[in-house]
């Protein structure tokens, strides 16, 4: 039985009982109208799409309704399922005007107005504009039903590993690392969001379709240097079959938490783990306590 399958009669919602890590109640994003990314290659599992702000217009939702990546109508944003490609990196601060500034010296701020939210990348990665949507889906769902995802990330070393694996002439792209937020209405608690979304992003980048290798450590309560207090979680992998040039293990860690305007929002990150250059745990945390929620008329 593949993925995104169930048994008959095996229970009373089949988007759930088909992925252990939609929880009652957790959401996922709606088929908004996009643009989708310029054609550079796409990773087979991490999928990436411009949204014209303008034309993100909602429409009728999935199964269990929509989730917010961005919060305010114009930055409500999901993916193109019918594209499958990475974004160029934007160069320069391309959300420098948002008036939000880093709080770590040399650092770059990366900011979703529309969720209210802000944090810290080091200097050396790459911000996505603030449309961009990056999430992960089953390998064998035509329709690309997203798993989870995040707006408008941060990323490192974009085309850290490029391959063809299924040698169609056109090359995909694996980033080193990504880091991003998104609104999680619908969600049941921050604990909840913490273990589901860490959990997704490490099964739909890394291990996929073995569930089996997916472990998420307990959920934790914590606070950042701005005061904002919810849980984190991390989950790894471990044992991933290497068939393909660019598989890794991998490792994710969600922080979710209340905006400004009370509704459930979450930060994550996930990287290859088990590489040489991959990302120490220490630097995570030094990112996620820079997350910060700000009143979106303000920036």
């Amino acid at each position: 039985m593949g993925p995104g399958e169930r048994p008959p009669g095996g229970g009373t919602d089949p988007q759930q009982d088909a992925n252990p890590y939609r929880q009652p109640g957790y959401q996922q994003p709606n088929p908004y109208t996009a643009r989708p990314a310029a054609p550079d290659g796409g990773n087979r599992r991490t999928r990436t799409v411009a949204l014209a702000a303008t034309a993100a217009v909602v429409v009728a939702a999935l199964v269990t309704g929509a989730v917010l990546l961005g919060g305010g109508s114009d930055d409500e944003a999901a993916p193109d399922p019918t594209r499958s490609s990475v974004s160029p990196s934007a160069s320069g601060d391309p959300r420098a005007a948002d008036g939000q500034r880093p709080t770590v010296d040399g650092w770059k701020v990366v900011v979703n107005t529309g969720l209210g939210v802000a944090f810290d990348v080091p200097a050396d990665w790459a911000l996505e504009s603030r449309d961009w949507v990056s999430y992960v889906a089953e390998d064998d769902d035509p329709d690309e039903t997203p798993l989870v995802a995040m707006k408008g990330p941060a990323v490192l070393k974009a085309r850290w590993c490029t391959s063809d694996d299924d040698k169609d002439g056109r090359t995909d792209d694996t980033p080193l690392a990504s880091v991003g937020s998104r609104g999680n209405n619908g969600a049941r608690s921050t604990e909840e969001i913490a273990r589901a979304d860490s959990a997704a992003w490490v099964y739909g980048m890394y291990t996929q379709p073995d569930r089996k290798k997916v472990t998420t450590a307990p959920v934790t309560s914590f606070t950042t240097a701005s005061g904002l207090t919810g849980s984190v979680a991390t989950s790894t992998s471990s044992g991933v079959e290497r068939q393909d040039k660019c598989d890794t293990d991998g490792r994710a860690t969600t922080f979710a938490f209340e905006n400004a305007e009370g509704d459930f929002a979450s930060w994550s990150f996930f990287g290859a783990a088990g590489v040489d250059e991959e990302v120490p745990q220490a630097t995570v945390v030094e990112i996620l306590s820079t997350v910060r929620v700000f009143t979106p008329e303000e920036s």
